[in-house]
């Protein structure tokens, strides 16, 4: 190892942010961006009066609903430090592509809306963190509104997602009174002041001594009266933090704040950097199939491909595969093996994203994610390394729920639809089926939710000028299916069905049919997830 690639990855933090629909995690982004000083202001998502989207947002899709739906990866400085943030999706229908992000980052910063605390999303996605041994910050958001008193809110943390949590700052005031945050560790007030220019710039600050909050013109007696006494019960029933505990994944810290108005997230910004892990080792298997430590320092490159986006600028029209770098030093148009083709690779037009735009690069570490030119040459879930002996851990696929076919309104762009399905299925964005027992011409499609179809129909139409009809199949359960197709009792409305993996499918009428098969074929396997 070289003392350059050392201080490299310890300069590095790599890590994704999570929550349910709307709880502020693409403004949190952009709040980043602004204190590393990347832009001036920040543009709130859907800013309509503004007529900005949200920096991490590029899909015009993205920009008109206001959401983020496909993950997206940016890297910056920060306080001597080198981010690389991936903004992921936060609603449902786009858990593929969430779930798949997450095997790239080292740590992640969960955020919950205060006014509705931990939803549905928010706990299958620190389902995903623990399976993974990621740990997690939580950033409590939305102080400025009214919503769940914070006790109760930590206490809830606790009870549902089944992890200890540790306050390290705490709300001064609530809601319209919300004025700023009380950090613990320096014991020290910060007060904020809103300004005119809507959260779009840092706000004042003014940072008060615990000693000399008794009378300070930005609280009342109640609000101090009330924080101590909160702090008090902190002290005496709340968990210690510790880095350890925190690495270890059995406390999430957590801040409390405004991502809106900047209330508090400097501090988050600073612990995160201070505390979150640097990039370290991965499990992989070698050409034996035997699991191997790749170590980080390791001088050997490697890497794996955890996303393919095409079209990322439509005056292109490239395809670019995203690569997580686990060891050793990239350097721009080196060689490497891609393991799963066994063929031989050259990186090249090698690029990060820096807020909307890319920027070439001539070298990367473990933890950064670089975008290299794909024609054809990757998949999602590749290994690399220079001679294709390492297979890391595979990418999850999961079971879809709805099932359509899709064609062209117009028959003469069916090229045009053959090309732009081809380069989805390929990015993940929709999974492509194909009928084992009948031939048909039609695209059958199946996705984990509604939106994957309307985004499939959106970008068919906006980059590849295709208008399409949907029409949804009678099926609402999945399963692949393990054992002999011949001998399989299959209920009468069930299909069989290969996925773009040539892997056996049967899709059902309804989950009861699909029950009935479990209990009905005691002699085969049906599973909710494919297998290597």
């Amino acid at each position: 190892m070289s003392d350059k690639l050392t201080e490299q990855i310890k300069r590095r933090r790599t890590f994704a942010i999570i929550s349910h629909p709307d709880a502020g995690k693409t403004t949190l982004t952009e709040k980043l961006l602004l204190y590393s000083g990347m832009i001036r202001t920040a543009g709130m998502v859907g800013g309509r009066k503004a007529n900005k989207g949200a920096a991490s947002d590029w899909m015009g899709m993205e920009q008109e609903r206001g959401i983020s739906i496909t993950a997206s990866a940016m890297q910056f400085e920060y306080k001597d430090c080198v981010i690389n943030v991936l903004d992921t999706p936060g609603h449902q229908d786009f858990s593929e592509d969430t779930y798949r992000t997450l095997t790239a980052a080292d740590s992640v910063i969960m955020v919950i809306d205060c006014s509705k605390g931990v939803e549905a999303q928010t706990r299958k996605l620190f389902d995903a963190c623990r399976l993974r041994n990621i740990p997690v910050i939580t950033f409590i958001n939305k102080l400025d509104l009214s919503g769940k008193d914070p006790l109760d809110l930590m206490q809830e943390v606790e009870e549902t997602l089944g992890i200890q949590a540790s306050a390290i700052n705490w709300p001064l005031g609530y809601g319209k009174g919300f004025k700023g945050v009380y950090n613990r560790p320096d014991n020290k007030a910060h007060f904020f002041t809103r300004l005119a220019a809507a959260g779009s710039l840092k706000p004042e600050l003014d940072i008060v001594d615990r000693a000399d909050l008794a009378g300070h013109e930005k609280a009342t007696d109640l609000d101090i009266e009330t924080v101590f006494e909160e702090l008090e019960l902190l002290e005496e029933a709340g968990n210690e933090f510790t880095r350890d505990s925190y690495l270890n994944c059995e406390v999430t810290p957590v801040f409390f704040g405004s991502a809106m108005t900047n209330f508090g997230v400097e501090l988050l910004f600073d612990f995160f950097v201070n505390f979150a892990p640097c990039p370290g080792d991965r499990k992989a298997k070698n050409l034996q199939d035997e699991e191997v430590t790749v170590e980080a320092e390791d001088d050997m490159f490697s890497g794996y491909v955890f996303k393919i986006q095409a079209n990322m600028d439509p005056r292109h029209r490239d395809c670019v595969a995203f690569i997580r770098v686990n060891s050793g030093t990239f350097v721009r148009d080196m060689t490497i093996k891609n393991n799963r083709t066994g063929k031989q690779v050259r990186l090249a037009r090698p690029s990060n994203m820096v807020v909307t735009s890319r920027e070439t690069i001539d070298d990367a570490f473990p933890g950064d994610i670089i975008g290299v030119s794909n024609p054809g040459h990757f998949a999602i879930g590749d290994s690399l390394s220079p001679k294709g002996t390492l297979r890391f851990q595979k990418l999850p696929a999961f079971q879809p729920e709805l099932f359509a076919t899709v064609r062209c309104v117009d028959t003469s762009r069916r090229k045009s639809l053959d090309k732009g399905i081809e380069q989805l299925v390929s990015e993940g964005a929709i999974q492509l089926l194909t009928p084992v027992d009948s031939y048909t011409n039609e695209y059958h499609l199946a996705a984990v939710g509604r939106l994957q179809f309307e985004v499939l129909q959106y970008r068919l139409q906006d980059e590849y000028k295709v208008e399409t009809r949907l029409e949804n199949l009678p099926f609402t359960a999945s399963c692949w299916l393990r054992g002999d197709k011949e001998t399989f009792k299959k209920p009468f409305n069930a299909k069989f069905m290969l996925d773009q993996f040539d892997k056996l499918m049967v899709l059902f009428s309804n989950q009861w049919e699909k029950d009935f098969a479990v209990r009905d074929n005691p002699d085969h396997e049906l599973l909710d997830y494919a297998w290597d």
